[in-house]
């Protein structure tokens, strides 16, 4: 087979723009893409790519926002495309496939991801909840903490406790769980901003049958990590264009609060504005690098290098904004509705106490510095007094 071009990218793309139209819904558009093999470019023919280097993905998106299509990829269902996807093409079956990608890819199903609980949190592989095989169906009972849009979901990936005879990783197994389940109930967790992204999920006798399993029985672990490798990826590697994002806010705050600053706070504020803009400029380029750099298959623990820098570089953004407003910082300006169906509006203050959050979901910072020092730089790692004990035997 003749290998794809950057020429040949952007022919497909624009012939797919010509017949659909850049007005088309959001859903309507992305079917047609997902079908040309342009949703994915990375992804195997047929299962919405064309087998291409990742790097071509990029001129998809430039071709789109050139022409004005709307692109919301991570907005639309960010668990879903950004781990729903990798994980259901890497485990899944070709039925699977078929059932579950492209409706992800569309975001006509949601997906959210239930790993963490009240007692393991960075601690994943001492999860408690547990499933019971009975016949072609597991039991599953327990309980998720920090679900987001677990309420707006129609599928769940599901992390579960298979084996409790077995040390704490060899024990799990990984499903795809229906979320309308009987005995899957769903509580909302308000946050400091007033909205409730996330939830805590209780399961009570919920049945998922065997065939949702993604991966082998016990090999729940391994499956986790592709999900939390594509997780870092997708909440660290954004490439987007030049000046655009929060640092975008941060520049137009500036230019409005800017000139009307003392003389020599002015020029202190400046500095701090025009460095963390060249931070998110390079960070950007590092990304594009990245990417353009990856093979087709899953990402390794240098997806964690995104994650990271771009957690603290986002919150020494907002920071700096909150500075730019000095007292006008003190006031939240869309006041804190407590209603999941109408989140409070963006505001200044509203992304400071957002961005709080950055450095602990999706894996907090310092676990992100445990895994680079340990998988990629090679250093010694933390000593795990429980790795070959059964998990039934871990003190809790």
């Amino acid at each position: 087979m003749t290998a794809i071009t950057e020429d040949d990218i952007r022919a497909r793309t624009r012939a797919l723009i010509d017949e659909v139209g850049a007005s088309a819904s959001q859903v309507e558009f992305r079917s047609a893409q997902w079908d040309a093999g342009l949703a994915m470019v990375q992804y195997p023919e047929g299962k919405g790519g064309l087998g291409a280097p990742p790097k071509l993905q990029g001129i998809v998106q430039e071709e789109l926002r050139s022409a004005g299509v709307t692109w919301e990829s991570m907005m639309i269902n960010p668990i879903g495309i950004g781990m729903g996807l990798p994980t259901v093409l890497t485990y899944g079956t070709d039925e699977m496939h078929e059932k579950y990608l492209k409706r992800i890819f569309t975001g006509e199903d949601i997906w959210c991801q239930m790993f963490s609980e009240p007692t393991h949190g960075s601690d994943v592989a001492g999860l408690a909840s547990r499933a019971v095989r009975d016949g072609d169906e597991w039991i599953v009972n327990g309980q998720k903490v920090w679900t987001s849009l677990a309420h707006n979901s129609a599928y769940g990936m599901l992390l579960v406790r298979t084996n409790p005879d077995v040390p704490k990783h060899k024990g799990l197994s990984y499903f795809v769980l229906d979320m309308a389940s009987p005995g899957v109930e769903i509580r909302p967790l308000y946050q400091i901003t007033g909205d409730a992204e996330f939830n805590e999920v209780f399961f009570t006798d919920v049945r998922v049958p065997h065939e949702n399993l993604l991966g082998e029985v016990g090999d729940g672990w391994r499956v986790a990590t592709t999900t939390l490798m594509n997780e870092r990826v997708a909440l660290g590697g954004s490439t987007a264009p030049r000046g655009s994002g929060t640092i975008s806010i941060l520049a137009d705050l500036w230019a409005k609060r800017g000139p009307e600053l003392p003389d020599g706070q002015r020029r202190i504020m400046e500095d701090r504005v025009t460095r963390l803009w060249i931070e998110a400029e390079v960070m950007r380029l590092t990304t594009i690098r990245a990417r353009a750099n990856a093979t087709t298959g899953n990402p390794g623990p240098e997806g964690s290098v995104g994650k990271l820098a771009s957690a603290e570089l986002n919150q020494k953004i907002w920071n700096t904004a909150m500075d730019l407003l000095g007292a006008d910082g003190f006031l939240h300006e869309s006041g804190y509705p407590l209603d999941r169906a109408r989140p409070s509006a963006f505001s200044t203050s509203k992304g400071f106490l957002r961005s709080q959050a950055n450095t602990i979901e999706g894996g907090t910072s310092d676990i992100m510095r445990n895994i680079l020092g340990e998988r990629v730089l090679g250093l010694p790692g933390d000593v795990r007094v429980d790795k070959d004990v059964a998990w039934k035997d871990i003190p809790t």
